[in-house]
């Protein structure tokens, strides 16, 4: 055996050493990496584990669920599209009307022959009719479910209405109701509503016709105030009356619903059917009529002067009186013994009402909607001068302009405003407003504007719902919310900087942030905060959808799409959601969940705004900034003090070696040998996506308030230019509370602003800017008097005690002597004065 030379075991020792050494390292990495990995794999896992938290409470509150599951179902009669079906089908109502107003009484007799066809698949064994006027019945649910009033603060006002309540019974009472031979039919009446029950079915496309008489007294409106009622002119001892819901009239019947059985509770107002009528309404001989429809014998009821002026009102350009302020005024004092009667016909609508009194002014113009003709007409009294005259019936032509171009040409040949004390209601073809100036003739600019806003609303409610025939008995908001907001269209095309109150963001605040409101989708008599609610709110929401989600010209494009697909016929909110997605060609059922069927508000915050930029790897760049960087950092206290104290290596120099004059951030030459072989292996697209000097913002956003709204940044740079960022809601798809969005620039970010135009109704502004900006407010001073303000019984009393003793001097003292005087006559002579 051969004996190992020296050089043979200092091989192996270097080979063991090395595989020991290779073992070392393998040991370490095993340890350190594996370690590492797993410890790695652990926070995987617990991101895993909150991703799927995440994950959890999107699913229990995802804001973009889609609304299928609670929608109805689509069907032959309600299209999935939002459409009326190929069988949609509505039932169909005409009446012949006799009415008679006893002024003296104030009570209103009536007959009324119905023909009702049903176009229902459904055989019906009973009709049911509304008695509106029963809500005055002393026993009525609206009377006996109304809350107790606040008695901190209870006017006389208020006491004579409790006691109205209790005492005046202004419902319908039926005298009879007979079918088309004079034959009784049995009949019930339950609170406002009425069976008739008839004698054997009536089959589908069957029609049936009957009659009923009735009469009731009309109600004070300055004592029970209503939709209806007369007011009294204590001045001239007149009144006027405005009648609505007064007759009793076809509940409606419907695909969704059968017969609609909510009682009339006040807030509610009605769900009706469309049909062609004929009305005589016989008052005293001087009083002038307005109503539904048109007037077929203004030869018999007008003065032949009266009845020029309506004829020149046809060619002219500016409103014409027909009774002139000078014939109110003369037929005020007359109060006629006699009686006359008006008669109208109206087709196609869903209800009638009118309005009577000697102290009528009329005006009118005719005005052409396309190639409809349209008496544009206005009645009121002196009080309501000059401030209707002026205002009412031009606000009703723009009316009709605005909405027509909106929605559909207006198809009635009358539109009337008529002022007394009804604030503000409509009904097909005529409305009731009620905003006057003062006693002497001057107004305010609330009273203007409030005038020309109702008048807006009320005449624009012929769209909605009188045409395009919505449940107002079940959903408020879809008239009145879509009305509002048609509203705020036309008031912005009135003039520059209208005064609107109700569509724009901004004022809708204060009630989304409130406790007390439930959502938009709730019943008409279960609102909380009625008037925000069921206007304020839907009309907002909509003008929403027109500027920010969708823009104007998808918008405008399907509401037009809505109210043509439902002119005439009856929509129902899931028709309306469908039709504005379908038309638009955008899934909305995110905002109608959010805005519709939730009380949550927008309140969107920025929580931060980070800036990244591209690591070039060149080391003369890259460790020049970090040294930079590292030279702003701040000094601590600490070492400040300490800067000046004497160092060891200062005094012992061979302590000083390598490290104290060693730079981490120097260039090396393995540095550069590194970005050389770095730079080598990019091709020429890679080495210029390296240069560029885009600038990566990350933007930070939080959802405070719940309700998930598009994104709209307001960028500015440093060098003063600004850029608008729009991004759709559906940033917030995957989290709904937070998320980051990616900006990016060749220039630097000086500021963010979310919502810059306050377009998205955020409550809190205050966290809409980056960096935050500073608040700032005024105060006042007040002098520090405390002991003025603090009520004290004692002195009170005895300050009335002085007052009463000076006055008991001052009664008990005689009055002081005239003082007399001399004075020269003209002729020198002394006189006494």
């Amino acid at each position: 055996m051969r004996t190992p030379r020296r050089e043979d075991l200092a091989g192996r020792s270097a080979a063991l050493s090395a595989t020991f050494s290779l073992l070392f390292l393998t040991f370490f990495f095993f340890f350190f990496f594996c370690d590492g990995s797993l410890a790695q794999s652990e926070e995987r896992g617990r991101e895993r584990s909150n991703d799927q938290k995440v994950d959890r409470r999107t699913i229990e509150d995802d804001k973009f669920r889609q609304l299928e599951e609670i929608l109805p179902t689509a069907n032959a009669y309600r299209t999935a599209s939002g459409a009326p079906g190929a069988e949609y089908w509505q039932q169909k109502v005409n009446y012949k009307i006799q009415t008679e107003i006893d002024e003296k009484e104030h009570r209103l007799t009536g007959t009324e022959t119905i023909t009702y066809k049903n176009n229902s698949p459904d055989p019906l064994r009973y009709l049911w009719l509304q008695l509106d006027s029963n809500i005055f019945s002393p026993d009525s649910d609206a009377t006996m479910t109304a809350a107790a009033p606040s008695f901190d603060r209870f006017s006389f006002r208020s006491f004579k209405r409790l006691l109205a309540k209790r005492d005046f019974d202004g419902g319908s009472h039926i005298k009879f109701v007979h079918d088309e031979q004079g034959n009784t039919l049995p009949h019930t009446i339950v609170k406002t509503m009425m069976r008739i029950d008839l004698p054997e079915d009536l089959a589908p496309g069957e029609t049936t016709i009957f009659s009923v008489g009735w009469t009731y007294l009309i109600n004070n409106t300055k004592v029970l105030r209503a939709r209806t009622g007369y007011e009294p002119f204590e001045e001239d001892g007149n009144d006027i009356f405005e009648i609505a819901h007064w007759f009793p009239r076809l509940v409606a019947y419907t695909d969704v619903n059968g017969w609609q059985h909510k009682q009339f509770l006040g807030n509610g107002e009605f769900t009706l059917e469309f049909g062609d009528y004929e009305v005589a309404i016989t008052v005293p001989a001087d009083h002038i009529v307005g109503a539904t429809g048109v007037l077929q014998n203004f030869d018999e009821v007008l003065t032949r002067e009266q009845s020029d002026r309506l004829l020149q009102a046809r060619t002219a350009d500016k409103p014409i009186f027909i009774v002139t302020p000078d014939e109110a005024k003369e037929n005020e004092k007359e109060k006629s013994e006699e009686t006359q009667t008006w008669q109208f016909h109206a087709k196609n609508v869903r209800d009638f009402a009118f309005a009577t009194s000697r102290k009528f002014i009329w005006d009118a113009l005719l005005h052409k909607v396309a190639d409809q003709e349209v008496m544009a007409m206005s009645y009121y009294p002196k009080e309501g001068e000059p401030l209707w005259s002026k205002y009412s019936t031009h606000a009703i032509i723009h009316t009709l302009n605005v909405y027509s171009r909106y929605t559909f040409d207006y198809p009635y040949p009358v539109a009337i405003s008529v002022n007394g004390p009804v604030g503000g209601m409509e009904y097909p073809m005529i409305c009731f407003n009620g905003p006057r100036p003062e006693k002497d003739g001057t107004y305010t600019q609330r009273s203007k504007y409030g005038l020309i806003s109702v008048i807006i609303h009320e005449v624009g409610h012929n769209y909605f719902p009188m045409i395009v025939n919505s449940d107002e008995r079940q959903w408020t908001w879809m008239d009145e919310g879509i009305n509002t907001f048609v509203q705020l269209l036309a008031e912005q095309e009135w003039e520059e900087k209208y005064p609107s109150r109700r569509g724009n963001p901004q004022n809708i605040v204060g009630y989304m942030t409130s406790n007390r409101q439930v959502p938009i989708m709730t019943n008409s008599e279960s609102l909380l905060q009625f008037g925000n609610n069921a206007y304020a709110k839907p009309a907002t929401a909509l003008n929403i959808l027109r500027e920010t989600i969708l823009g104007r010209e998808l918008f405008d494009f399907a509401f037009k799409e809505y109210s043509r697909r439902w002119k005439f016929k009856r929509p129902m909110p899931a028709d309306f959601f469908r039709t504005m997605e379908d038309a638009s060609g955008v899934d909305l059922d995110w905002f109608w969940r959010g805005w519709f069927y939730t009380t949550q508000h927008t309140d969107i915050a920025i929580t931060a705004l980070r800036e990244f930029e591209i690591d070039s790897q060149d080391p003369e760049l890259e460790k020049q900034l970090k040294k930079e960087k590292r030279d702003k950092e701040p000094i601590t206290l600490t070492k400040a003090r300490n800067k000046d104290l004497p160092k060891r290596v200062d005094t012992y120099g061979d302590l000083k070696d390598f490290y104290n004059s060693y730079d981490a951030l120097d260039v090396t030459p393995k540095d550069e040998r590194e970005h050389e072989k770095y730079m080598k292996s990019l091709d020429d697209l890679e080495k210029e996506l390296l240069k560029s000097n885009l600038t990566f913002y990350v933007v930070d956003l939080e959802n405070l308030g719940g309700l998930v709204m598009p994104v709209i940044l307001e960028v500015e740079y440093e060098d003063g230019q600004k850029e608008e960022i729009r991004i759709p809601a559906e940033i917030w798809r995957k989290d709904p509370v937070k998320v980051s969005r990616l900006i990016l620039c060749e220039k630097k970010i000086s500021s963010v602003t979310l919502d810059p135009h306050l377009e998205t109704a955020d409550a809190n502004t205050d966290n809409n800017h980056f960096p935050p900006r500073r608040t700032t407010s005024r105060f006042k001073l007040f002098k520090d008097d405390r002991r003025r303000d603090r009520k004290n019984p004692m002195r009170e009393q005895k300050q009335e005690e002085e007052k009463r003793l000076k006055k008991l001097e001052e009664e008990a003292t005689p009055p002081a002597e005239p003082v007399k005087t001399e004075e020269k006559s003209p002729t020198g002579d002394s006189k006494e004065s």
